[in-house]
């Protein structure tokens, strides 16, 4: 029954990809046409054909390696300065740019002339190549606020947990209390396991940062605390004492190894899924955007860690660069989980809403082959053209993408092996789930 689980997750998630991947293609695919240009091909996939019907002036097919798509639009290089689509040269560079620029031009049709896509101004070009990114982007930010405001997320609530039996200083780093030790101001006050806090020092509380905060704001202080026991509510009385306590960011996240003095109360809140406020999963996304950019940021640091635990006897860290394989594999261990199934297609939503997050900033890299890069392209086009017309100077005419393909064979250069590397790791030391 596991094994069976681990299959369906698999392939749930592929479908997943495979929509992620077909809705980013129609993003460009649907621009390109509102802007009059032709595209001969929209494919999801790549390697051999598996399935394809021609509609129109494009044909629409499916791919056998679900690793990614494209659409192909015709005139994506403008032709060299003396005008041809290909020249020949026994440089290996310049090779590389006339094929790309010759590739532009393929299927090339009598009319077409006026449809190519570097003849459209630099602002469409712009959207063109945005939109499907944007795309992913929209799937992110619509199944993130689907699954947190219907279904929930595990987050620490104003239930009480555990109740500690004394204070002990948070860098001491120790459970047991020893004689001398402090009993804990919640303890004291008769505050019990399952009780829930409605209400700090008269002030109605709603969520455990919040009250993480009003309590950490007053050391030293009698306040009171209003919680639900059994249907009823009381009011219990309790002294707050100065204490080292772990250090918070801005978002009530603990910074490991940093301390602080502040009031500290004594007991340790309990998890739930809970449903989320339009308000709340704004601030859970802006943080999910925030640490997809640090992460972004953060790839090149963690290549050594990734090759250690692929090929040495390094761990697979929780945080480490993960492919379509490996999110796979989590796909699948997502179903074997025992935990209700609403959680479980709740934690499968999540997978492919941060899929579709990495889609949409990976690509707005501004370097070729991404479609970064080709907007990067337009806006240094647009850029120089209107210098010159505020300079009264000539136009520069459209901006030569195409020589820029070397440097953008290097990059997928890197891409490949990279991809190559977390591929490794994902089957030899995979990142999992508990």
């Amino acid at each position: 029954m596991t094994t069976l689980m681990m299959i369906l997750g698999i392939v749930v998630f592929v479908v997943g990809l495979l929509i992620s991947i077909a809705w980013h293609e129609l993003g460009h695919l649907s621009t390109a046409k509102l802007f009059g240009i032709r595209v001969p091909q929209y494919m999801v996939g790549f390697g051999p054909t598996i399935f394809s019907r021609k509609k129109g002036e494009t044909e629409y097919g499916v791919k056998a390696i679900p690793l990614g798509g494209y659409i192909r639009m015709i005139g994506m290089f403008p032709p060299g300065p003396d005008g041809r689509v290909e020249a020949r040269s026994t440089s290996p560079f310049r090779g590389m740019i006339e094929d790309a620029r010759s590739a532009a031009f393929e299927e090339l049709q009598p009319g077409d002339e006026k449809r190519l896509f570097y003849t459209r101004a630099p602002w469409k070009r712009v959207i063109v190549m945005f939109a499907g990114p944007f795309m992913n982007l929209v799937l992110a930010v619509v199944i993130f606020f689907g699954v947190m405001m219907t279904f929930g997320v595990q987050t620490q609530t104003t239930t009480v947990g555990k109740i500690s039996d004394c204070v002990i200083q948070q860098s001491e780093n120790r459970t047991k209390c020893q004689d001398d030790d402090q009993a804990a101001p919640a303890r004291a006050a008769g505050l019990k396991a399952g009780d829930k806090i409605v209400a700090f020092d008269g002030k109605a509380v709603t969520d455990w940062s919040a009250l993480q905060s009003d309590i950490r704001s007053k050391p030293g202080e009698d306040v009171t605390i209003t919680v639900e026991r059994g249907g009823e509510r009381l009011d219990l009385s309790a002294h707050l004492i100065r204490n080292q306590v772990s250090k918070t960011d801005g978002d009530g996240n603990y910074v490991e190894g940093e301390y602080v003095y502040a009031g500290f109360l004594g007991f340790t809140p309990a998890s739930g899924i809970v449903q989320q406020s339009f308000g709340q999963s704004v601030d859970r996304m802006g943080d999910m955007m925030e640490n997809g950019v640090e992460s972004l940021i953060s790839l090149p640091s963690k290549i050594p860690a990734l090759w250690d635990a692929a090929f040495g006897d390094g761990p697979r860290e929780p945080d480490s660069p993960m492919g379509v394989v490996g999110a796979a594999r989590v796909g699948g261990e997502v179903f074997t989980l025992d935990i209700p199934p609403t959680q479980q297609i709740a934690m499968m939503l999540l997978l492919v809403a941060g899929f579709n997050l990495s889609l949409f900033l990976f690509n707005m890299l501004p370097l070729l082959p991404l479609d970064g890069g080709h907007i990067a392209g337009a806006l240094w086009e647009a850029l120089r053209r209107n210098t010159a017309k505020v300079l009264r100077r000539p136009d520069p005419g459209p901006f030569d993408v195409a020589k820029l393909m070397p440097v953008a064979y290097v990059v997928a250069g890197i891409f490949v092996c990279f991809t190559i590397l977390v591929l490794i790791a994902d089957v030899v030391n995979p990142v999992r789930i508990s």
